[in-house]
């Protein structure tokens, strides 16, 4: 019997990888807290690899939050087609309950998202990222859910107050302000 043949990994694979990889050290430490030898390493791959993908740790940094972005578009889709009714209310909620799933199936996804609102303020690059991905997200929302301005500003607020919720753990602390804050925000 002839020995198996062995398939290396392609580049795109190999970014994807690193990606993925990224996405998780991230998540875990932050733009700042984070090194390409970490993601590197994580990855079973060269530093020297990382950057003949990623020119540096901001280009990286950048693919991982766009990736976030992506997966949350697609997340927002899938409940579209999941919404029992093609009223605004319905089709928010219905991308609100696909949104908070996604959140607790993946930590990472919520953790980059928090650590690229904090690097936001010092980081032009982010902030701009931030700027666009939002701007994509706001009017994809709209448009598919038919929602006017009130109701859209509404989701959003109350995605953010979900991440503040899960960050604290409010849902697991009994006190007033734990219960204000937690009230009617469901987690999965």
């Amino acid at each position: 019997m002839p020995p198996a043949e062995r398939r290396l990994s392609t580049a795109d694979e190999r970014r994807e990888t690193v990606l993925r990889t990224a996405l998780g050290a991230f998540g875990a430490k932050g733009y700042y807290g984070t090194t390409t030898g970490e993601v590197a390493k994580a990855a079973g791959i060269s530093q020297a690899y990382v950057y003949r993908l990623f020119p540096d740790k901001a280009a990286l940094f950048l693919a991982v939050v766009e990736r976030c972005f992506t997966r949350i578009r697609e997340s927002l889709g899938e409940g579209v087609a999941r919404a029992e009714g093609s009223a605004p209310e319905v089709v928010l909620h219905a991308m609100g309950e696909v949104y908070t799933r996604l959140i607790a199936e993946d930590n990472a996804l919520l953790l980059v998202q928090m650590h690229a609102q904090c690097a936001a303020i010092s980081e032009p690059a982010v902030r701009e990222l931030l700027r666009r991905g939002y701007a994509r997200t706001v009017e994809y929302v709209r448009g598919v859910s038919g929602a006017g301005e009130e109701q859209v500003r509404q989701f959003f607020a109350r995605g953010m107050l979900c991440h503040l919720v899960v960050a604290v753990d409010a849902s697991g602390v009994d006190a007033p302000w734990a219960r204000t804050l937690s009230a009617g925000i469901r987690h999965h």
